[in-house]
């Protein structure tokens, strides 16, 4: 919590995403008067709703991990996430298919797992035990003193806990590199390298302390919040209200004037506020909505950034019965090194995809009707494509045909509901560069305090929140964005609660 009084404060969020709804919750109990501006009808940003005649799906994140971390957010205003929804363990985890026709569950029995590893692999048992201790390790380290300690510009890694820490964290090498170290078969190289696709990256542009994704993945679970994803953002959302937040959708910001004493918000209407925190993209700000003169940063600086995919996304009302498919299904090339140089080093559309498929219709029959299933199919593509409908049409058969091919489940001819955002799609709705989907990818030179700070250079009063700043990409590291956001304004407010905790303050 923000260890001082905002009473009497005006703060301004633009954009309500989940950074930008948690920013409002911490300074909205710290006595600040708040208000959320969103340009869309809904709040959540990427991580919205559709709803499809009677069919109910997440449009974009849909895998709820880390659930301690939604947990804390709640406690810190004397809440529990149960009273707002409740959340199950999913079992199998998710399921993988190869084009090789092998087919495996990754279940929450991790010696289930150990025995899935030896049996592909000799020795791999004991090489996961050995990996996961380190990934949880890391985890511990990094979280407490690097994620939920805000370590958003350079100066504050100027701590003697930051020394002892990095032998711990000194893996800088390539997670392609560090996997191969412990596991030879390609397919175990998969597993443990497929959730760098939810920080942007790939496995050789993503530095190896990002293999503590293991231990989140392997050992503290997938879950499934009731009613999906969404369920969180409205809670969020109560939330603020209880605490005293307004909230006004379809409300666009065109413009974000400094004046000498607070910001000018321009939309359909204009304000006067105190501070701002900004949950639209900091490129987008920078670009688009600051005054040119007034923005402290190369001009050239957001093309320069490494950008994680964009997506093409496919929503399905579908009839009958899609088995095998699990709640969550991952299908994967035996070879997916094209793939990944189709999104970062030749853009282009993937010729044989890695994708993923969200069935929630299998644990929660309230986002389908009877005898129906609501299906998610994400291809993630290099961000800056060309999209044209001729372009999807074709690309949405090649995926159907291969998901027939690779699972047996053939979906063309049952589909009753349909819609598909794509490339263009995430760059209209959320003006992010090239229409990328996640924002900065994790790449070594984009990682903590190398990542945008907080802080809007060269602008009194504004500041960032969301995954283009840290500590980055993902649900979790979103919700505790807006929270260092918050701490970040308040310290600028009154720095003498902070004077103990932040290096250099």
């Amino acid at each position: 919590m923000i260890d001082t009084s905002l009473t009497g404060v005006d703060v301004t969020v633009v954009g309500g995403g989940i950074g930008g709804l948690s920013a409002a919750c911490y300074l909205a109990a710290a006595g600040a008067s708040v208000r959320v501006v969103e340009r869309n009808s809904q709040f959540g940003g990427v991580a919205g709703r559709l709803e499809l005649e009677e069919f109910v799906f997440d449009t974009g994140p849909s895998w709820y991990m880390m659930p301690e971390t939604m947990e804390r957010f709640f406690n810190h205003f004397g809440r529990s996430s149960e009273e707002y929804y409740e959340i199950e363990r999913l079992n199998p985890q998710y399921r993988v298919f190869y084009t090789d026709g092998d087919r495996l569950d990754i279940t929450p029995d991790l010696e289930r797992t150990r025995e899935l590893f030896e049996a592909y692999e000799p020795g791999a048992a004991d090489a996961l035990d050995t990996y996961l201790d380190s990934a949880a390790q890391t985890f511990d380290i990094g979280m407490e003193r690097f994620v939920y300690t805000d370590r958003s510009r350079l100066r504050d890694l100027i701590d003697p806990s930051i020394l002892r820490a990095a032998p711990a964290l000194g893996h800088l090498g390539s997670m392609q590199s560090f996997v191969e170290e412990h596991f030879e078969h390609p397919k175990l190289q998969q597993l443990l390298q497929y959730t760098l696709v939810f920080l942007g990256s790939s496995p050789h542009n993503t530095p190896s302390l990002y293999h503590l994704m293991a231990h989140v993945d392997l050992e503290r679970g997938v879950y499934y919040p009731d009613g999906g994803m969404y369920s969180l953002i409205e809670a969020m959302v109560s939330l603020g209200r209880d605490l005293g937040v307004q909230y006004q959708t379809d409300h666009e910001v065109t413009a974000l004037e400094p004046l000498e004493e607070g910001i000018r918000v321009v939309s359909e209407t204009a304000h006067v506020t105190d501070y701002v925190v900004a949950n639209a993209n900091p490129a987008h700000v920078e670009r688009a909505l600051l005054p040119a003169s007034q923005v402290d940063r190369d001009p050239t600086y957001w093309d320069d950034q490494t950008y994680g995919p964009s997506a093409f996304m496919l929503y399905l009302g579908v009839e009958g019965d899609v088995d095998p498919l699990a709640h969550h299904t991952l299908v994967f090339p035996t070879d997916w090194d094209p793939h990944f140089q189709a999104i970062f080093d030749e853009p282009q559309w993937p010729q044989q995809p890695a994708y993923y498929l969200s069935v929630a219709s299998k644990t929660d029959p309230s986002v389908a009707p009877a005898d129906h299933h609501a299906i998610v199919i994400l291809v993630p593509v290099a961000p800056g494509l060309e999209d044209t409908p001729e372009q999807r049409s074709s690309f949405r058969e090649r995926v159907l045909a291969d998901l027939a091919n690779q699972t047996g489940v053939d979906l063309r001819d049952r589909v009753v509901a349909e819609q598909s955002v794509c490339i263009s799609s995430f760059a209209d709705r959320f003006h992010t560069p090239g229409g990328t989907a996640l924002g900065l990818a994790h790449t070594l030179d984009q990682t903590g305090p190398l990542r945008p700070s907080h802080h809007a250079p060269g602008i009194e009063g504004l500041y960032y929140t969301g995954a283009f700043t840290s500590p980055g990409v993902g649900v979790p590291m979103a919700l505790i964005s807006g929270e260092h956001a918050a701490a970040a304004l308040a310290r600028d407010v009154d720095p003498s609660p902070f004077s103990d905790l932040v290096p250099n303050c």
